[in-house]
């Protein structure tokens, strides 16, 4: 278990978790991104912008 950034709410990461995998918080909805596994952290996942098929 591991705190929310945004709303400090308790997330269930699963145990095969890696860096770079995205997750939601299932309150506030946020998306945050494994940043490091030992220990483990998250951080704000990056915004991804449409490319429009560019």
């Amino acid at each position: 278990m591991i705190a929310c950034t945004e709303c400090t709410s308790s997330l269930d990461l699963p145990a095969d978790a890696v860096e770079g995998e995205v997750v939601a918080c299932a309150d506030c909805g946020v998306e945050l991104e494994v940043v490091s596994t030992s220990p483990l952290a998250l951080a704000l996942a990056p915004e991804v912008d449409e490319d429009w098929g560019e």
